[in-house]
């Protein structure tokens, strides 16, 4: 999908983002007493790149804290009219299990002790009520475009946050077979879209070092290494 005129291009949103997101913990403006109710949404879809439908279909027992994985195999999909349908994820390759990490657990732990029915088949991130929530909602009671309008990023997604969480996937140098598995997705595109994100970063963080040691060279004359390209007798 193309961007439109005008804008920026949807890998820069997101990588704009994901900074802003952790300069917020850094500075503490996101330990606050508000209510927490989708603080443990958020951190899952992002870290275990889900699908807003795959999340919001979860039930406790698809999530194993102490294995630290989450079973997708189920997905709620909003039509038109408002009528929620529950029915197989996006693709064959949706059904999939995906570990979560570490970081996050306490998190999720807090979550179900206090939002979700201590039942096996209850929803992990029910709505107000108790059904299956809708995004319309979430919208609404998380304050999601004020929440990101306050860090910089008007127009966020909720699905920007799975898109955080493939690079994040991508960049740990993960193959292509096993970042489609965890994506969820059946074609391999998706997958390199990301790997070449991640060589992209890589490449940054290549340029940097050779800028450091190239100032570091400038600074000493170069005068340690002898000339450019010749051999410098060792004793």
């Amino acid at each position: 999908m193309q961007d439109a005129p005008g804008q920026q291009p949807a890998t820069q949103v997101r990588a704009e983002a994901e900074q802003a997101l952790w300069k917020m913990a850094s500075d503490g403006r996101a330990d606050c007493h508000h209510d927490r109710r989708f603080r443990a949404l958020v951190l899952l879809a992002t870290f275990a790149s889900l699908r807003w439908g795959e999340a919001t279909a979860l039930r406790r027992c698809d999530l194993d804290l102490n294995t630290r994985t989450v079973r997708i195999r189920a997905a709620y999909i909003e039509r038109s009219t408002g009528e929620l349908l529950l029915g197989p994820p996006k693709s064959r390759a949706g059904r999939r299990v995906v570990g979560i990490p570490e970081v996050i657990v306490p998190a999720l732990r807090e979550h179900l002790a206090v939002f979700a029915k201590d039942d096996p088949g209850a929803l992990v991130f029910p709505g107000a009520k108790g059904g299956p929530l809708r995004r319309g909602n979430f919208n609404k009671m998380s304050a999601w475009p004020q929440a990101v309008a306050s860090i910089g990023m008007p127009g966020l997604h909720f699905h920007d946050l799975r898109h955080t969480g493939n690079q994040f996937a991508a960049r740990s140098g993960a193959g292509l077979k096993d970042l489609m598995v965890r994506m969820g997705h059946d074609s391999e595109r998706a997958a390199m879209i990301y790997q070449h994100e991640a060589r992209g970063a890589d490449k940054a963080i290549t340029d940097a070092i050779d800028t450091h040691v190239q100032a570091e060279q400038a600074d000493r004359g170069d005068d340690e290494d002898g000339p450019t390209g010749a051999l410098v007798p060792a004793g």
